[in-house]
């Protein structure tokens, strides 16, 4: 319980912390950015103010399948609950963020192209991306014996990190439409972003969104385990 009450406190303090570099990502987008120009010198319309919540969050969903591949590799070598527990919460968290990509790179398509959806290859990745690992979050409500859940769970984990890779080199391996903000694009438009104000507000948005995975995903593995822990006495009552 001691070893609870402590990390809920860190989970606490980690919160706050989220929160207050929350905020301050949020105003550097909104009052700090300097105009944002395209390559032919045109101020560029608020909408791509949402390109400072896109990006870091799919990376962070790059991350949080990451957590899952690695999680399930260890999980099968040890079949240590922990990784099981993990892999599953990272997925969760994952898989939200995953879907935010969708949200916040629509409403971005809507102004840049006229749609809210076109079938370019990096959109389409990155719909299969969510896809795959919203599978995997329905394998694990579907089998109930926890051992081959598990285990089940973990073969899902390490294929379908293929998903991954495919989303992030989409555009640097086939035309797109989609731009490419850091290095040369095959075939697609180019891009880059230039300016001490974009890059630091960028790179205070991927601190944000870093820590506010680790807060859902830290909250979300307490739960997990607590949850495995009432299981375990209702089984120990019921036995006795």
């Amino acid at each position: 319980m001691n070893k609870m009450a402590s990390n809920s406190r860190k989970t606490g303090v980690l919160a706050v912390a989220t929160a207050g570099v929350m905020l301050l990502a949020t105003y550097m987008i909104f009052f700090y950015l300097s105009p944002i120009k395209d390559e032919a010198g045109e101020v560029l319309s608020g909408s791509f103010r949402i390109f400072f919540f896109h990006m870091p969050i799919a990376i962070i969903s790059y991350l949080a399948f990451a957590v899952v591949f690695a999680a399930s590799i260890l999980y099968l070598r040890d079949k240590a609950l922990k990784w099981d527990i993990y892999a599953r919460s990272a997925a969760e968290v994952g898989t939200l963020f995953a879907f935010l990509v969708l949200i916040t790179g629509s409403i971005w398509a809507k102004d840049a192209w006229g749609w809210y959806w076109i079938w370019d290859i990096r959109l389409t990745t990155s719909l299969v991306l969510f896809l795959v690992y919203l599978a995997y979050m329905m394998l694990r409500k579907a089998l109930e014996e926890p051992g081959k859940r598990a285990r089940l769970a973990a073969v899902f984990g390490i294929l379908g990190f293929m998903s991954v890779p495919l989303s992030f080199f989409s555009i640097r391996l086939w035309r797109s439409a989609h731009p490419l903000m850091f290095g040369g694009n095959t075939g697609g438009s180019g891009g880059g972003l230039e300016g001490t104000s974009l890059q630091l507000t960028l790179f205070v948005n991927f601190i944000a969104y870093f820590l506010l995975f680790l807060t859902l995903f830290s909250i979300k593995v307490q739960n997990e385990k607590m949850g495995e822990e009432l299981d375990a006495r209702r089984s120990a009552g019921s036995e006795a």
